[in-house]
């Protein structure tokens, strides 16, 4: 016990050490702001100290930067230029006013004085350049941020064929920039917070004022200021920091790469997080219907939003259900099944050494196999070996006798089915759920599927997304707010937000049916 007291205490005096180290004011010496940082950040080869003299006096002063974080053009003709330009004119102050002299000099739009060590280096990690003058308490940072960025490009995960085809990148400055741009509205808010003790990464709550429910931009806050981490390198360290249920194969977070998809739902009186370092941005309250949503669906016509919505929810059903139908159907019910067909499937199973269950488990992991790897390898070689594994590995299990030519069907079906769900993480939790569904069905039949369903039933009803319940608008049943859930009514006549989300703005238009032009 006395040991591990002792570390606790040591780690406690070791930690108060570096935050007395970072709180540290500037000093009025140069060499020893300079051995300070040396301390503090090490003998690193990409931080660049450029030393220079300023004034009829030649004070002595600092320039240090970070190669690579930094526009070195921008420190060239922002910051080193005028400085240069200060010893060759006449009048020019001593050294006690030289520090505000200097300050009136860079010509940069973004420069800040910085009073001590923690801040200086809040501003120098991020690309900032540090200007000491010897003498003064106080230095200045001077904005030249210009690390190398990926270029706004077209989304990879969430093609569409008609819509934007921008998406969001890895610079939170950009992806913010994507939205105000569809955006125009003041009442659109950012709110900044850093996280990760070592990563200090940037994280923006986005949200409309005026249409958002207050409880909920507080709700977020609430679970962001509980976080205490080292490091946040991706928007889903935020999610699972965050998320209503862990124990859930059903993301109850949506996430987008699309800056139109996050203003629709900003738009809808839902809170964007934004992370620096991703192109994806998270978007909360998540309902169960919003993963069947895709942007596209409201660049189209209604009646052709609803149809493919409609195949969507089919395909759901289909990609979680059909293997275990088949395996109940020819274990347990074969009186289910007409006879003709039944006749069919017994000559093909005829000789097969494995029952219908070992025959699913097996097309089924191949399957998975082959998905994963197509993802993995570079998309030429990923794209043959899908298509190659799918056609050969398939008729050369039929050829064998190792599985049967209708489960080669059963399995395609269920893969085509699972493409068509627009949001990757529900894709993955139908993926998980279907072997769960393969075992019962194997062991209970039809009836096992039937209580498969009544638990997860049951299990969504239990959900929450940020206090909203997960199902809603269909449990609870809310008649007004079907107007986009399984199928989407003309833009016209989609006037009201929905309820559980906003309470404060709810009506979105006032606008009535056009009417055609009169030919008469």
């Amino acid at each position: 016990m006395k040991n591990r007291r002792m570390k606790k205490t040591n780690k406690q005096v070791f930690t108060e050490n570096i935050s007395i180290t970072y709180q540290q004011s500037i000093f009025a010496d140069l060499k020893t702001n300079k051995e300070h940082l040396l301390n503090i950040l090490g003998n690193s080869s990409d931080i660049i100290f450029r030393n220079l003299q300023l004034g009829k006096e030649l004070t002595n002063a600092m320039i240090i930067f970070i190669d690579g974080l930094t526009d070195k053009e921008t420190i060239q003709h922002y910051l080193l230029n005028p400085l240069m330009e200060i010893t060759k004119k006449q009048q020019v102050p001593n050294n006690s006013s030289l520090y505000d002299f200097v300050e009136q000099t860079i010509t940069t739009a973004e420069l800040t004085e910085i009073p001590d060590f923690k801040l200086l280096l809040d501003h120098l990690l991020t690309g900032d350049a540090i200007l000491f003058i010897d003498g003064a308490t106080k230095a200045l940072a001077v904005g030249s941020k210009g690390a190398k960025e990926r270029n706004v490009e077209a989304p990879t995960t969430q093609q569409v064929v008609r819509g934007p085809k921008d998406s969001f990148t890895e610079s939170i400055h950009a992806n913010t920039a994507l939205i105000r741009k569809r955006i125009k509205d003041p009442n659109l808010w950012f709110e900044s917070f850093t996280y990760g003790t070592k990563t200090n990464t940037e994280v923006i709550i986005a949200y409309v004022q005026g249409i958002v429910n207050p409880d909920i931009v507080e709700e977020v806050k609430a679970r962001l200021a509980q976080i205490d981490i080292d490091a946040i390198l991706e928007s889903g360290y935020i999610e699972e920091l965050i998320q209503d249920e862990t124990y859930t194969p059903f993301p109850t977070m949506l996430n987008s790469e699309r800056p139109d998809a996050i203003s629709v739902g900003l738009l809808e009186g839902r809170v964007a997080i934004i992370v620096d370092g991703t192109p994806f941005v998270l978007l909360v309250p998540a309902l169960f219907t919003d993963f069947f949503k895709s942007t596209e669906d409201y660049y189209q016509r209604s009646d052709i939003s609803s149809l493919i919505r409609l195949l969507r929810f089919i395909a759901f059903f289909l990609a979680l259900l059909t293997p275990s139908t088949y395996i109940a159907l020819t274990t347990f019910h074969q009186e289910m099944i007409p006879t003709t067909l039944l006749v069919s499937l017994a000559a093909q199973r005829e000789g097969i050494p494995f029952p219908a269950i070992v025959e699913a488990l097996i097309m089924e992991i191949t399957f998975e196999l082959l998905r994963e790897a197509g993802i993995r390898l570079p998309n030429p070689i990923g794209s043959a070996i899908s298509i190659v594994g799918a056609l050969v590995l398939g008729q050369a299990a039929v050829d064998a006798g190792i599985v049967s030519a209708t489960m080669v069907i059963v399995v395609s079906l269920t893969a085509i089915s699972s493409f068509i769900i627009p949001n990757y993480n529900l894709a993955i939790s139908v993926r998980i759920l279907r072997f769960g569904f393969m075992l019962l069905a194997a062991t209970l039949g039809l009836f096992g599927i039937f209580l498969g369903l009544l638990l997860l039933g049951l299990h969504l009803t239990s959900l929450r997304s940020f206090g909203i319940p997960y199902l809603s608008p269909l449990a609870p049943f809310i008649t007004v707010d079907q107007q986009d859930t399984v199928i989407r009514v003309p833009i016209w006549k989609k006037s009201t937000r929905l309820r559980l989300i906003n309470q404060r703005n709810i009506i979105r238009e006032k606008t009535k049916q056009p009417q055609p032009p009169n030919k008469g």
